[in-house]
């Protein structure tokens, strides 16, 4: 699985479509996003572990800046880091894109002549 993370509108979509050459369409079918909201509604670890099935994750970080007083956005927050330590685990490779720039930080930079093999039943998004 390759996991893309990274603050939000920086990059990490077109970054990965470029990498692999996917277009709006594959991309929608191999990938899921957004999954820092995914967390907290069931187990952390049973999440992590049925996001490994995805081809691709990408995650957007939430826990720079100011510690939100609500506790309730504060437990969101800290359960979406620890969401995205489990799939940065879990990971084959790992890339963090900030100002549409990546930063490798496992594995093998993700490109078109090493595309991951994508399972042959199509997927929808979650």
């Amino acid at each position: 699985m390759i996991f893309i993370t990274g603050p939000l509108f920086s990059g990490k979509k077109s970054y990965i479509k470029k990498a692999l050459g996917l277009s709006d369409e594959e991309l929608r079918v191999w990938a899921v996003w957004d999954v820092q909201e995914m967390a907290g509604k069931e187990d952390a670890a049973h999440l992590a572990e049925s996001l490994c099935q995805v081809p691709i994750v990408i995650a957007t970080e939430v826990g720079g800046g100011v510690v939100p007083t609500d506790p309730h956005v504060r437990r969101a927050r800290e359960e979406a880091g620890r969401l995205s330590c489990l799939l940065a685990e879990k990971a084959d490779t790992v890339v963090r894109v900030c100002c549409g720039l990546p930063q490798l930080l496992k594995g093998e930079w993700p490109c078109k002549e090493k595309r991951p093999d994508f399972p042959d039943e199509r997927r929808t998004r979650c």
